[in-house]
């Protein structure tokens, strides 16, 4: 992390120091800088009131002081460059230093101070989305406020009312700036036993978020609206989201909010979970059920809970399919089942290293690639190749990981006899067929198709 004092020694300390006084500066919180893409362990409260603190998926926790009774926060807007997975960066907006920027934890009932200091080229503002505080508080641009210029310095304030999940991005130019990145995480912990909320031993959040970015380039696209074709977790993408990780018996707690332009059906597997909270707070325990998969639409956030009971490594991810893959191509015609060796050829030799796509599927493609690009399907696992991206990770749990601890336990040891393996007897004899009972066969060489008319009769032709 980085200091006020490095901080200001950039080459934006000019603007960021003309318009706020030395002496004013001096009173502002340190702006903490975070340029790791790592997960960084849970940030112990060391002052204020106790909390089990949460961790971010390759995020982190923003520190803060305490200040007369008033927990200040200082944030700043800024252009970032963040590593979404190994090999490939993007030029991003966000803030101290990453995108989405730092979570923001406080306590019910906490008064909370947040300094907003503009480092972008444009004004912005910051909406503390799900919150209840004062109207002029609210973050709209131009409503509630005045836009915050560049190089300037706004402070919010206001108390931090009911417990539960929130998130926080601009209410300004909101199609650049929200698909530059700029947004991030706030949790209320509740202050005293709350008869919705339960301790759990594990409390993860991350962000659900898209860009579109051509091969070979770095900057998004940001009048795109829905043809995106990167789709992260916290501006990372798979292989470079982190695992979570759980010891086994343990209570997890996840919580997923979705500043996308559409919906994402978050699955789990190996465990049935209950969706605990909304953005809107605590799901009383009569309304909830189990799931495997739950739907997080744009502008949600939606809170899950279960017992990490099974061991293995268990996939955690977005149930759409394309959302699984990285640097897509929407424009590619299906090959499936057809044989382009003949004009691949003939293009080979005009174009060398012509590749031919999709005759039997995508897997197991390699081609060269432009610098800074990720193939659309990666990743490796103890047996082989995974053919995954963008949102998926993988949910860890152990007989022996030690309470607290966040390390990656590596791939998981599976017991002898439980793994599906290639079958090396006989072949199984065929089912028979079920009986015709006395329907017309299929006339030889042709093909039956059946056509059925409301309230009609089968015709067959």
């Amino acid at each position: 992390m980085l200091s006020r004092r490095n901080f200001f020694r950039g080459a934006g300390a000019g603007v960021a120091l003309a318009s706020v006084s030395r002496v004013a500066m001096a009173a502002l919180p340190e702006p903490v800088l975070q340029a790791s893409p790592d997960t960084m362990p849970p940030l112990q409260p060391a002052t204020g009131r106790p909390y089990n603190p949460v961790v971010t998926l390759n995020g982190w926790t923003l520190p803060w002081r305490m200040n007369a009774g008033v927990k200040e926060f200082h944030l700043v807007a800024e252009p970032v460059v963040r590593e979404m997975a190994p090999g490939f960066t993007a030029r991003l907006w966000g803030y101290n230093g990453q995108s989405p920027g730092p979570t923001l934890e406080v306590v019910e009932g906490d008064r909370v101070r947040i300094f907003v200091t503009n480092r972008l080229p444009e004004h912005t503002s910051v909406h503390w989305h799900g919150q209840r505080l004062p109207n002029g508080m609210d973050g709209v641009s131009g409503l509630t406020q005045p836009p915050i210029a560049p190089g300037k310095t706004f402070v919010y304030e206001f108390v931090a009312r009911r417990p539960g999940t929130f998130m926080y991005h601009p209410h300004a130019d909101e199609m650049t700036q929200m698909a530059m990145g700029m947004m991030g995480f706030w949790v209320t912990h509740p202050k005293q036993k709350h008869p919705h909320i339960d301790a759990v031993a594990r409390d993860y959040c991350f962000l659900l978020n898209a860009y579109d970015i051509d091969p070979g380039s770095a900057s998004p696209q940001v009048a795109t609206m829905l043809d995106f074709n990167l789709w992260s977790w916290n501006s990372r993408v798979f292989p470079g989201i982190a695992p979570l990780v759980a010891r086994q018996g343990e209570r997890v707690r996840i919580r997923v909010g979705n500043l996308t332009m559409t919906n994402h059906p978050i699955h789990l597997h190996g465990h049935e979970f209950t969706v605990t909270g909304t953005d809107g707070g605590p799901v009383p325990r009569a309304a909830r059920w189990p799931e495997v998969t739950t739907d997080v639409a744009v502008g949600q956030m939606r809170q899950i809970e279960f017992t990490a009971d099974e061991e293995g490594d268990w996939a955690l991810h977005c149930h759409k399919s394309h959302h699984t893959m990285n640097a897509m191509g929407h424009a590619v015609p299906s090959m499936i089942g057809v044989d382009p060796s003949d004009a691949a050829g003939k293009i080979a030799r005009l174009i060398p290293g012509y590749m031919a796509m999709g005759g039997s599927g995508m897997g197991g493609m390699d081609m060269p690639l432009p610098a800074n690009t990720l193939p659309m399907m990666g990743g490796e696992g103890p047996f082989g190749g995974l053919g995954m991206g963008g949102m998926f990770s993988v949910l860890k749990v152990r007989r022996g990981q030690a309470a607290g601890d966040y390390t990656d336990p590596g791939w998981f040891r599976h017991p002898a006899g439980s793994v599906a393996r290639e079958w090396g007897g006989a072949e199984p004899e065929a089912p028979p067929h079920p009986p015709n009972h006395g329907a017309p066969a299929t006339p030889a060489g042709g093909v039956e198709v059946e056509i059925r008319k409301p309230g009609g009769h089968p015709h067959a032709h």
